[in-house]
């Protein structure tokens, strides 16, 4: 008789070989490893944290700041200060992973100012444009 150590899936199985007869191998394995005991329970979350203070609106009442989704390169800005935009009108391109994305307006309203250049590199959360 032989005997294997053979390891499946980093478990190691002790395995036993009998030779017989006309070259047939019947091939006995020792017990199964016992199953990995259950996970443990996860402990019921703590009470959320009250949430932080909104932070002022950093231009004048009902201004909606634009932000930069991800970190890239501003490769056009399509509009002016004082242009009257739509909902999904497109505000800025963006580059970013080789990839150009238009920055579209959240909501109807007027452009107050145009905080970036063509050419600068913004990082994500960065304000593109802000809106009235």
């Amino acid at each position: 008789m032989k005997y294997y150590t053979i390891t499946v899936n980093g478990v190691a199985y002790s395995v036993s070989v009998e030779e017989t007869a006309a070259g047939a191998a019947p091939v006995a394995a020792a017990p199964a490893a016992p199953a990995p005991a259950a996970a443990p329970k996860p402990e019921a979350p703590a009470a959320p944290a009250a949430p932080a203070a909104p932070k002022a609106p950093a231009g004048p009442a009902g201004a909606v700041a634009v932000k930069a989704p991800m970190p890239g390169n501003i490769l056009d800005v399509k509009v002016k200060p004082g242009a009257s935009v739509k909902a999904g009108d497109a505000l800025v391109v963006l580059e970013a992973m080789k990839m150009e994305n238009e920055i579209v307006a959240p909501q109807d309203g007027t452009v107050a100012t145009i905080d970036v250049n063509k050419g600068d590199v913004v990082n994500s959360g960065d304000t593109l444009v802000t809106l009235n």
